[in-house]
């Protein structure tokens, strides 16, 4: 999970493969690189793109990174999200929390 610094206080962490059991600390440990290489870091962004497979133990990553950056002040941004994560996000109700945006709208984007 490489990570670059986009924009000035932006941290980016590029998933790719499955996030589950096995690779959720994973995540964790790129997140904490990605925002100790960024001065004054002010945002997350996770490029999904590459991301396959995201389970219950995958979701709580989110879950618990959306935590960790709230309470210091940082937004997580989810991009380039693909369907099956969002379905994922839909059916457990967390699409507004981790994502900022209304399921409706993704919707309306994807039918078009």
């Amino acid at each position: 999970m490489p990570h670059s610094e986009p924009r000035p206080g932006v941290a980016l962490v590029a998933l790719s493969g499955d996030l589950d059991y096995d690779t959720s600390d994973e995540l964790a440990d790129a997140a904490d690189a990605a925002l100790q290489a960024v001065a004054d870091p002010h945002e997350l962004r996770l490029d999904c793109a590459g991301l396959g497979f995201c389970d219950s133990y995958g979701l709580s990553a989110l879950l618990m990174l959306r935590r960790r950056t709230a309470a210091a002040g940082i937004a997580l941004r989810l991009d380039n999200r693909g369907r099956a994560l969002d379905r994922l996000l839909r059916i457990t109700s967390t699409w507004e929390h981790l994502t900022g945006e209304h399921p409706a709208d993704r919707a309306e984007r994807h039918d078009t």
